[in-house]
């Protein structure tokens, strides 16, 4: 019989930290604290298999699974001495999601369970605090009616605040319990009178409705979201845990927090969160109310005037700070962790490795490593190579004056520009329409997280650091202030109030997530300086790597960015992109339109010295590294005009009839121009182009040689070949100028030619064109459409369809397709190699920065990747990251 529920409490656990998979990462957790003695709640974990099951059963949980939550459920009862759905002293529960990963806010939760009309009423007389009870009950209506029966949360905040202003209350906290038993009603009059249903007042009903809310929730629209974001399969599910409730709203005794053992912003060694007096953990994480620091240090910090839970509660958080400091050098890694008090005793709720900034990881795997907690691979390891983007772009400039409209806390480090924005998908438009937004909320909730990816930046005016805002900023690398109680959003009437000033949607702001600050207008940024520990962790990363990490470029500057970087030459010069700047786009039109070899090549004449001097820069950049150029390879019809206004203006430019140079526009029209006329077919039709671009190259690198004093060795690859005989063809052209230019220069030009592999039969007939090709890279670009038979243009229209019915599970244009278009690859790079040993191999197409591809990469033996300047940390680390999972 399948094991379906592992239990845990009083000192004992049937799973541990290694079971995350089973078990989830919360479940993982708590059983590994209450393994280590720690003061745990008890509780059992329904295993993650069982929400595939759920689904595969039609959304129904099975009699067996129930059976053995049961019998769990008894041994809760036993640790505790309450019963679960009656007596005097009654059982609540907790019924908590639990990814193996953490999916902060992502997925449901329920507190409370097993609250009814009559057990309120004993909760109260056994807690001896009537208040408590009825208070505790209302939280239990609120969020059960939302989670599991559909009714939305803002129609009981309405009810609540109505209340509050009647009875003259600014806080929760002040309502009585009379008060509470009243909200109640209201509570469950409006579930009556909007859901046409009563309110489950049968435990056992509760309890499973609660399961079956948590497993659907797998399937929400935010956490389908939050998966795709972040690569997270749809099969692995998410197991439940039910577990025994502790009160952290028993009075001025009992408190709920988060704490972290380092800063997650910053990364310093030093206990770091924030906790509330009488309240329940959702109230943190929710940002409902602005909670209050745990120690006296971050009060300080922050400028609050409210005491510390160091100063409030001593002894509970001298007890805090053990446990901290045990977990993580239990786990080895900084950890996040959720816990209550309860009247003075403290209970651990969730221990997890937890998310920070990059630069805080950054700082956390240099320290751990001076400390000898972990390697220097481990550090390595430690870091997400997609991260790194978070320290590739601008900051607030030092030097600018800062217009400040609006402080709160600093959730996510980094500096955004952008229009302000009330609501997620107002984001998501404006990020369609390629304009930079702020998304500005009272606070986030989990339906905001598509959004929330679209927008630059975010400010919320409420929540603190362990608000859902502040941690999925982190995670995604989103610059992020929460807490920004100094300005007021009056979404209704899209504007915003800050200090002296109110602005509207569309007007621009800046936030600077490293200082907490809100700024008016467009600030000037400045490029961060990658060294300190992010210079440790590349070191690090590189003398574990094998592959060499490229660069595509084009221009000096690009590649000066890149070398700046760590690039180690240039994979993928695309020759095209030089001749649409300025002047140069009128002589190679002039070229397209001429009507003979004579016309093409008096073109190609002006054209020359151009693009020797584009090639000379990036020679001269790279200073001896390898370049690798590619000869021309879109279609021709790109570099022409298509609208009659152009027409109009290019035909008056070249003293040519709009009638007449429309006709040659429309005789190169291609109803299928990415397998049309281009690559090597355009160097067939028309050698003269490939002997001006072969002779700019090597007179730059003559001229690149004596400038440097360093040898440069052309790599120069011919796009698109099918067939041996079409390299065949150029090369004996590329060749014959080399020839003449080593003559003219009195002087030896090393050289490769070979060929990008982006069609199906060049891969699989790879053995053959090796025999004249010097060197492979492979345009994944190309070769996934041409595998695939999709046009990358158009894959989004149905791509994010199959995403989400199941039918792939990523993009492969975003991350390579290893069973199609990867084995291709793999075939082709075994037979190029067959034929010729030393064949180098490289990568250029977008997947060159893609760590999932570029681990790939490194299991087949590939020489080099390839990918933009920005990219290339990311591709240094993540090609160190698979040689040392490759050991492991």
């Amino acid at each position: 019989m399948t094991k379906w529920v592992y239990t845990f409490g009083d000192g004992r656990a049937e799973g541990r930290a290694v079971d995350r998979e089973r078990l989830g990462g919360k479940g993982a957790n708590l059983a590994e604290m209450c393994s280590l003695g720690l003061p745990v709640p008890p509780g059992l974990t329904i295993i993650a298999d069982a929400c595939a099951a759920y689904y595969k059963d039609g959304r129904r949980i099975a009699e067996a699974l129930k059976e053995q939550v049961r019998v769990g459920i008894a041994g809760i009862e036993a640790i505790t001495g309450r019963r679960f759905g009656a007596g005097q002293k009654p059982l609540l529960l907790s019924v908590r999601s639990g990814a193996r990963v953490s999916m902060p806010g992502m997925m449901d939760t329920v507190l409370n369970l097993g609250l009814n009309d009559d057990t309120v009423q004993a909760l109260g007389h056994d807690a001896g605090d009537a208040r408590f009870a009825w208070d505790s009950y209302r939280r239990f209506i609120q969020m059960y009616a939302d989670v599991v029966m559909g009714l939305d949360n803002d129609v009981f905040e309405e009810i609540l605040e109505d209340e509050k202003a009647r009875l003259g209350h600014e806080f929760d906290t002040e309502l009585s319990a009379a008060e509470w038993q009243h909200v109640v009603s209201l509570y469950k009059g409006i579930i009556e009178e909007e859901l046409g249903e009563e309110f489950p007042q049968d435990p056992e009903i509760q309890l499973w409705g609660a399961v079956g809310a948590v497993f659907s929730s797998w399937m929400s629209a935010r956490a389908v979201t939050y998966r795709h974001l972040h690569n997270i399969p749809e099969m692995w599910g998410t197991a439940v845990n039910i577990q025994a409730m502790v009160f952290g709203n028993l009075g001025n005794a009992s408190a709920t927090g988060v704490a972290f053992t380092r800063n997650p912003s910053t990364g310093e060694k030093t206990l770091y969160g924030e906790f509330l007096v009488n309240a329940q953990g959702e109230d943190v994480v929710a940002g409902i109310r602005t909670p209050q620091s745990i120690t006296e240090d971050g009060r300080i910090s922050s400028g609050s005037d409210r005491p510390s839970m160091e100063k409030l509660m001593p002894e509970a958080f001298k007890e805090l700070s053990r446990i901290c400091g045990q977990l993580e050098s239990h786990y080895r890694d900084m950890q996040d962790i959720e816990f209550t008090i309860e009247r003075g005793k403290l209970w651990m709720l969730q221990t997890r490795a937890g998310k920070r900034s990059t630069r805080a990881a950054m700082k956390i795997a240099v320290d751990m490593v001076d400390e000898k907690v972990i390697s220097e691979a481990e550090a390595v390891l430690r870091i997400e190579p997609s991260s790194l983007d978070q320290l590739l772009h601008p900051t607030i400039d030092p030097r600018v004056a800062r217009e400040v409209i609006g402080t709160g806390l600093p959730a996510s480090p980094g500096a955004a520009t952008g229009e302000i924005v009330f609501t997620a998908e107002e984001a998501v438009a404006a990020s369609e329409e390629g304009r930079k937004v702020i998304l500005l909320r009272v606070e986030t909730s989990p339906e905001d997280i598509h959004g929330m990816h679209a927008a630059e930046g975010i400010l919320t005016t409420r929540g603190g650091m362990t608000s859902h805002a502040a941690v999925v900023a982190r995670g995604m690398g989103i610059p992020c202030v929460v807490g920004a109680g100094t300005m007021r959003i009056d979404a209704r009437n899209e504007r915003v109030i800050g200090v002296g000033v109110t602005l509207k949607k569309g007007d621009v702001i800046t936030i600077d997530g490293s200082a907490g600050q809100v700024l008016k207008g467009e600030v000037q940024m400045v490029q961060p300086e990658l060294s300190g520990d992010f210079g440790r962790i590349m070191r690090w990363a590189d003398g574990a790597r094998r592959m060499t990490v490229r660069t595509n470029a084009d221009t000096p500057a690009d590649a000066r960015a890149a070398r700046s970087f760590g690039a180690e030459g240039i994979g993928l010069c695309r020759t095209e992109h030089m001749f649409f700047e300025g002047e140069r786009i009128h002589v190679m039109r002039e070229m397209i339109l001429a009507e003979d070899e004579k016309g093409r090549r008096a073109a190609l004449d002006q054209l020359l010295p151009i693009q020797r001097l584009d090639f000379t820069g990036l020679f001269n950049v790279m200073h001896g590294l390898p370049v690798t150029i590619r000869l021309l390879d879109p279609p021709l019809h790109e570099f022409l005009p298509n609208t009659d206004e152009e027409i109009a203006d290019v035909a008056a430019a070249m003293g040519m009839e709009p009638a007449a140079l429309r006709q040659r526009v429309d005789a190169l029209h291609e109803f299928n121009p990415m397998l049309g006329h281009r690559g090597c077919r355009l160097a067939i039709s028309y050698p003269e182009i490939v002997e001006m671009q072969a002779r700019a190259i090597f007179e730059a690198a003559v001229a690149a040689a004596h400038e440097t004093g360093a040898a440069v060795v052309p790599e120069i690859m011919v796009p698109l070949v099918g067939l041996r005989s079409e390299l065949d063809y150029v090369k004996e052209r590329i060749d014959a100028i080399a020839r003449d230019v080593m003559t003219e220069a009195g002087m030896r030009i090393d050289y490769l030619v070979g060929t990008m592999i982006e069609l199906p039969r060049a891969a699989l007939r790879a053995h053959v064109i090796a025999e004249a090709a010097e060197f492979f890279s492979f345009g994944t670009n190309d070769l996934t459409q041409t595998t695939f038979g999709i046009s990358r243009d158009d894959a989004s229209a149905f791509i994010p369809t199959y995403q989400r019915k199941g039918i792939i599970e990523h993009d492969p244009f975003i991350s390579l397709d290893f069973d199609g278009v990867g084995e291709l690859i793999r075939i082709a790079a075994e037979r190029g190699r067959r034929t010729r040993n030393d064949m180098k191999l490289g990568i250029c197409g977008e997947h060159g920065g893609d760590p999932a591809s570029i681990h790939f990469c490194e299991e087949i033996g590939l020489d080099y990747v390839s990918c933009s300047p920005f990219r290339v940390p990311i591709a240094r680390l993540a090609a160190a990251q698979a040689v040392l999972r490759n050991n492991q």
